[in-house]
């Protein structure tokens, strides 16, 4: 199936609010810093991200020392199905409408990201779309502005920002929950994440090829898992910290080639900040981004259409405008 070209004088959708942004951060600066920092921390959530690293942690040493090569290729092959839950389903499809797709590849990625365990994908959604509307700001869920840590993790240890939550009642987000298949995962996601995410992915090794239960869990199940939250989140920290910005000097998303590695393709953020609808997250179309060939496999199938690109004339002019003059040529 072909791509649909963005134009610059099309409709462009989640582009960020620029007047709201100047107002957000307008009340945000006559507050005290007490008063607009003020989040309390949710401590049930501080263990459980202590628990399940230290979880995580134990899971290594038993890979590194005890699994089986085949517990190892499995728990990498269940990594890549959770990536491409997120990136593939829950980013580029159901938040970004980068392209459509049709009930196969719809049920497929539901279900590849119940594995990735980050929510459910109406919930997931929502808060991305708050993310690029309102960037760097006190309505984005993890505002980087509030430091590294804050946008990787500490944004998951606290209560809400009220503005995340006031914003983000303003967005329609009923092309989500009017999908009957989030309507499904948000009703059945919790028994759906725990199965897929720690008894099946127990079951197997030890089933299949004698591996222990116990490595089974804490490599396939806790290891997994944990790789999983963290190179997604460093999407949210070191590619608005570490990096370059070929396309947009003024936001802080940077081009991060280590998170495109480790997330399947998420780390060409400058571009993808900017160009928010083209598909592939990236200029550079396949290189590092497993999440784009995937979606043109689906495409080859017939399950996805409509991928939406932008074109190399309209690249070339924001590097021009806004972007350093790295000699780039397209």
């Amino acid at each position: 199936m072909s791509c649909t070209t963005v134009t610059e004088t099309e409709e462009q959708f989640l582009t960020p609010e620029l007047k709201q942004i100047e107002e957000i951060r307008a009340v945000s600066k006559s507050k005290t810093v007490s008063a607009r920092d003020l989040q309390p921390i949710v401590w049930r959530n501080v263990a459980k991200f202590a628990l399940l690293h230290l979880a995580g942690l134990v899971g290594l040493y038993q890979a590194i020392f005890y699994a089986k090569w085949a517990t190892l290729l499995f728990t990498f092959v269940l990594f890549c199905v959770s990536q491409f839950g997120a990136t593939g389903g829950a980013h580029r499809l159901w938040s970004h409408r980068s392209f459509k797709a049709h009930w196969p590849a719809k049920v497929i990625l539901m279900y590849f990201n119940t594995f990735s365990f980050q929510n459910d994908i109406i919930e997931w959604a929502r808060d991305h779309r708050c993310h690029h509307k309102w960037t760097d700001t006190d309505a984005d869920p993890h505002n980087a502005q509030r430091g590294l840590f804050y946008s990787h993790i500490g944004w998951l240890m606290v209560k809400k920002h009220p503005e995340v939550i006031r914003r983000g009642k303003t967005l329609d987000i009923s092309d989500l929950t009017n999908d009957p298949v989030l309507k499904f995962q948000r009703k059945y996601y919790l028994p759906m994440a725990i199965f897929n995410g720690f008894i099946f992915t127990t079951i197997v090794p030890w089933y299949f090829w004698g591996e222990t239960a116990f490595n089974a869990l804490y490599i396939a199940g806790f290891l997994r898992y944990v790789a999983s939250l963290n190179v997604t989140f460093c999407v949210n920290s070191l590619a608005h910290f570490i990096g370059y910005k070929p396309y947009d000097l003024s936001i802080s998303p940077t081009e991060n080639i280590m998170t495109s590695i480790t997330t399947m393709g998420e780390g060409g953020h400058n571009y993808h900040h900017t160009f928010p609808q083209d598909y592939r997250t990236s200029e550079f179309g396949r290189f590092a981004n497993w999440t784009t060939i995937l979606i043109d496999i689906f495409a080859a199938l017939g399950w996805v259409y409509d991928r939406k690109t932008v074109s190399n004339e309209i690249i070339a002019r924001q590097i021009a405008k806004h972007g350093p003059n790295f000699g780039h040529s397209h």
